[in-house]
């Protein structure tokens, strides 16, 4: 298998590698938050955060299932299912944002979203974040830092890059201060006489070690974005569908409202589905659009499913007192292991920042790799995100349970004593692939926790493409 894999990858194929190249595990199946290899063997899953409500939930798979043996597609033509998961999606946007297009992946849609807003704005100058990722089509490579900064093009002069709102220790100053550089940045667009049409962003900016921004940051930003011309976009195709807890949207917790909303990934609890919403305003620029799959009656029937899972079964609320739990926990390990530098986020997307030690916060990217080794020996599978893939990052389906925070905040406790301990180990390269996504370890190794062998010798990379 590895073989024909090798075989039919270019060298520069690095998204088509497998997780940890030295065991080729071959995953057969999953349940709820949890993946099997063919062995039967069980990992606990933090990082499938496509797999929304669980994977192979039954009332997803039902619903897919008996859509799948009336109709699949009927582009041009009006169908019930249709109708019914707009309705249902309606129902949780704003009133403002309502114009949808359903596409197939959350690239499509934020690049969609992008066309959009230049075509209403009739600018093309995009200010986007520091350490920003939004897909992979070229439109979007172009525009997400985390890639172009790797590419010899580099950034392009229509691209105005905003410094990352990271908190720190004080809030309120910290706050000031990233408004003050983002109007800077805006400022000098309009100076140049290339005045900033899109702002897209992450609400909470998961591609970047899940950087939570100030309570007011983007109130003050939209505010700035808009006074001079341009429309704000939110992507939420990492945090969109009550990931943070209490709330569908991301935005919604920081009291805004985008002008374009991109999302996907959790839409099809797996299935490639996703989306762009907008106002009526905005997509009467749009001439005309059309996609042969986007919203085809099998992607709406499983929509309507992911839907109807969130809400009957209060997961939003579920994923609101877990992640606190989990966050808590997490963060009551910083007393005892000083290479945790910090330990942020909402909901069920958590990022632990490992580093050299405190409080100078230097990247310790080879030990976070480390860590994520000693994690697998647990069973417990999670990833590297943020610029030096030192950020630990936890999404998990939302279905994640108190007793699966328990254990996850147990084995980071073990990890970082045992790696701590254990100098030896040889470090496990980081990501040097052109995107620099995490790498995110899906071994399943042993079907009892004491006959677990040790960690593989070397790490194989996954760049997340979308």
């Amino acid at each position: 298998m590895m073989q024909a894999r090798h075989q039919f990858s270019t060298p520069s194929d690095n998204w088509c590698q497998v997780h940890f190249a030295d065991s080729e595990i071959k995953v057969l199946r999953a349940s709820k938050q949890y993946i099997y290899d063919d062995l039967g063997n069980e990992f606990l899953d933090c990082v499938s955060s496509s797999a929304h409500v669980g994977h192979c939930h039954p009332h997803v798979v039902a619903a897919g299932h008996a859509q799948m043996l009336k109709l699949w597609t009927t582009q041009g033509f009006l169908n019930d299912t249709y109708s019914q998961y707009m309705k249902k999606l309606m129902d949780i946007l704003p009133e403002s944002l309502s114009v949808v297009y359903l596409v197939n992946s959350g690239s499509e849609a934020t690049d969609l979203a992008l066309r959009l807003g230049r075509l209403y704005t009739k600018r093309h100058d995009v200010a986007v974040f520091e350490s920003s990722y939004h897909g992979n089509i070229s439109s979007l490579v172009d525009i997400s830092s985390k890639s172009f900064k790797r590419l010899p093009q580099g950034k392009k002069d229509f691209v105005h890059v905003i410094p990352l709102p990271r908190t720190r220790n004080n809030i309120e100053n910290d706050q000031a201060e990233f408004c003050n550089e983002a109007q800077k940045v805006i400022q000098k667009a309009s100076q140049n006489g290339t005045p900033v049409g899109v702002f897209i962003s992450e609400i909470v900016v998961a591609a970047a070690g899940v950087v939570i921004p100030p309570p007011n940051y983007f109130k003050t930003v939209y505010q700035m974005v808009r006074s001079q011309g341009g429309i704000c976009i939110a992507d939420e195709v990492q945090t969109g569908l009550g990931r943070l807890g209490g709330d569908f949207w991301a935005f919604q917790g920081y009291g805004v409202v985008p002008d374009i909303l991109a999302f996907g990934k959790s839409q099809g609890n797996g299935f490639p589905m996703a989306a762009v919403v907008t106002t009526r305003e905005i997509a009467d620029s749009l001439p005309e659009y059309m996609s042969t799959y986007g919203g085809n009656p099998l992607a709406c029937a499983i929509g309507k499913a992911v839907l109807e899972v969130i809400i009957n079964e209060k997961l939003m609320y579920s994923a609101k007192m877990v992640g606190k739990f989990l966050l808590e926990g997490l963060r009551g390990l910083m007393s005892k292991h000083p290479t945790i530098g910090d330990v942020r986020g909402m909901g069920l997307c958590i990022g632990m920042e490992v580093v050299c030690g405190r409080p100078d916060m230097k990247p310790a990217t080879n030990f976070a790799n480390r860590v994520l080794y000693l994690l697998k020996e647990q069973k417990v599978i999670v990833a590297t995100q943020g610029e030096e893939r030192n950020v630990i990052a936890m999404t998990p389906p939302l279905c994640f349970t108190l007793e699966n925070a328990r254990r996850v905040i147990g084995a980071f406790d073990n990890a970082f004593t045992k790696a701590n301990q254990n100098d030896d180990v040889a470090p496990v390269p980081p990501n040097t692939s052109i995107l620099g996504l995490a790498s995110i370890p899906s071994n399943i190794l042993g079907e009892n926790e004491e006959e677990m062998p040790g960690p593989a010798k070397r790490q194989r990379q996954y760049e997340e493409m979308d």
